[in-house]
């Protein structure tokens, strides 16, 4: 008999094939005491098992291919920074030296991290809290006589459904490479490392299914709808064909897609709109131009510092830089200044003291770098310079204030004097712009439009600071919305704010390569959008099948809805091939 299960799609596509249910619970840790002449042996015991669980990363990040995006990348970064973090390792060592042995000692320093990420509630710690958990348990079967890849991933996925509690950025590259047809977890958010990489890697995908290896067996046949969030178990011959149509006609959509590729990006009544992509590092402008040969609308510098394990000087910023907008070959490139803190940060500068109470909202990104101008100068110099070889805007993150702009410009100001003494060229008129990130920002948008050269909204802050919740937390994340009043509000209020001031607004966010808001923020009136390279496409062919003067009055109705049932209505029907027909709207 067949079975439906409903879950958070975060990857569309289809994936048809048998269950792999993963059991791979945390290891059983008993407590018992050791001798003060064994505390030596142990503490030795417990670095060669952290050092086996590095080694063993290492190579899974040496195996992966070149043409890997750096947000992957930088995921097994992150975990091999933790495994190596002095806050995690110098507290089992002190548990050790109280007699107690590794396994437990590991234990109890892993409940006491998460007990302080337990009181918070923000994305970043959330996810801290779930990279906690991959690597304990992975220094916990190093510990053990288990071989921890081989009990990780077995040696035959190609072609199942893997399903499991939650999967490591680890397990999900490999999985890849062995060529899953999709995975299924019990926990996480749309949002996730795991919907990311699901994403990034092109693998149909459902999380939030709770009870999963409960209610499916190893080897029952699944049907797995990422787009619309269900799974069917043993589906019936009429269904496994139906789903067999859906798949070819996704295989079908993608290839008509690439014809796409270098066409503007102009609506049916010819209205130009800008589409650039993120990236991370210069390599992945390649890989970007390989789908569509635009710009660059987010380079977000931290993560060079991440991989670099300390801060670069300025040539050696200079060069990546350079580098990356000689190889966009005349397009723009829009540099973000440095975002680290909360879950992103460097080997050399992890925090060893007590963990802050609220990083998210702590000293990070612009705040952190005018807390140390020096080094803030460095990068604004090395921006700079790499601006004599190609067009490009800079752009502050997490700005809240008017004091923060002053600084800033005095800082470029005292930059460019630098370079002038040096007599290096720079783009004397470079744009510098803002994100729009939390409601504060958004609130005084015309204000900030006043002095700067453009804005750029990043919806996964702003919604998540809006709506006051942790977007990754099983237990709020319904209430994690694009749509909701407030959020449509403060986008609207920004975009305004460009429109009177002169300036262009873009948005870099999920929110901008989610198809589903697509038409809405072209009603609204957003004319730049930023996204993955994977969304590219996409995003530009519902673009040029628009007609904005025909979606400007439904999204001005759809403001004035209160009700989240009415507004994601009202979208759906802006979204649908009549969506010329009168929205009958409730206020």
């Amino acid at each position: 008999m067949s079975i439906m299960l409903h879950g958070i799609g975060v990857s569309r596509g289809i994936g048809i094939g048998n269950a792999y249910v993963l059991y791979r619970e945390q290891p059983e840790v008993q407590e018992f005491l050791i001798d003060e002449d064994q505390v030596e042996e142990e503490i030795q015991r417990y670095i060669r098992a952290k050092d086996s669980a590095l080694r063993e990363l290492s190579a899974i990040k040496e195996r992966i291919d070149t043409k890997t995006p750096a947000e992957i990348i930088a995921f097994i970064d992150t975990h091999l920074l933790m495994i190596d973090d002095p806050v995690l390792n110098t507290g089992v060592i002190q548990h050790i030296k109280q007699h107690r042995n590794a396994e437990w000692a590991l234990q109890i320093q892993c409940q006491r991290l998460i007990a302080v990420f337990n009181n918070m509630q923000d994305d970043y710690l959330k996810t801290r809290k779930d990279d906690i958990y991959h690597v304990v348990r992975s220094i916990q079967l190093c510990l053990g006589d288990e071989n921890p890849q081989q009990q990780q991933l077995g040696d035959a996925l190609k072609g199942r459904v893997i399903v499991a509690d939650d999967l490591t950025p680890a397990d999900t590259l490999l999985m890849k490479h062995q060529k899953i047809a999709g995975f299924i977890t019990e926990y996480g958010g749309p949002l996730s490392h795991t919907a990311i990489l699901a994403r990034s890697l092109g693998i149909p995908a459902l999380v939030g299914v709770h009870k999963a290896r409960q209610l499916i067996n190893a080897n029952e046949q699944i049907v797995l709808d990422g787009k619309r969030g269900m799974l069917i178990i043993a589906p019936d011959t009429r269904s496994l064909k139906h789903f067999k149509a859906l798949k070819r006609q996704e295989q079908q959509r993608k290839a008509d897609l690439k014809r796409l590729a270098n066409q503007p990006a102009v609506t049916q009544d010819q209205q130009t709109i800008t589409l650039h992509g993120n990236i991370d590092r210069p390599q992945d402008v390649k890989s970007l131009r390989r789908i569509d040969e635009t710009g660059v609308g987010l380079y977000r510098t931290e993560m060079f510092f991440i991989s670099n394990g300390s801060a670069p000087d300025e040539d050696q910023q200079f060069h990546e830089y350079r580098k990356t907008v000689k190889a966009l070959k005349g397009n723009p490139l829009t540099i973000r200044t440095l975002d680290l803190g909360a879950d992103k940060e460097m080997k050399d500068t992890q925090q060893h003291g007590p963990l802050a109470h609220n990083p998210a909202m702590g000293l990070r990104a612009i705040r952190r770098c005018l807390k140390q101008p020096e080094s803030f100068i460095m990068q604004l110099k090395a921006i700079l310079r790499a601006s004599a070889y190609g067009p490009i805007r800079m752009m502050i993150p997490m700005l809240t204030n008017h004091s923060e702009i002053d600084q800033i410009l005095l800082l470029i100001k005292q930059a460019k004097a630098e370079l002038d003494l040096k007599k290096q060229p720079y783009d004397n008129n470079i744009p510098v712009g803002a994100m729009i990130e939390v409601p504060a920002a958004a609130l005084a948008a015309d204000t900030f439009a006043e002095r700067l050269d453009f804005l750029s909204i990043g919806t996964n802050d702003l919604i998540q600071y809006t709506l006051a919740l942790d977007r990754l937390d099983d237990e709020v994340s319904y209430l994690y919305d694009p749509l909701h009043p407030s959020v449509l509000r403060l986008i609207d209020m920004t975009l305004q704010a460009g429109r009177n001031a002169g300036i262009p607004v873009s948005m870099c966010g999920e929110m901008a390569s989610d198809a589903t808001y697509t038409r809405l923020l072209l009603g609204l009136g957003l004319k730049y959008f930023s996204v993955p390279a994977t969304a590219l496409l996409e995003i530009k062919s519902i673009i040029i099948n628009a007609d904005i003067s025909n979606l400007e009055n439904d999204t001005r109705q759809i403001l004035n809805l209160h009700h989240h049932f009415d507004i994601t209505r009202a979208v759906n029907l802006l979204n649908s091939n009549n969506h010329q027909e009168q929205l009958k709207l409730h206020g």
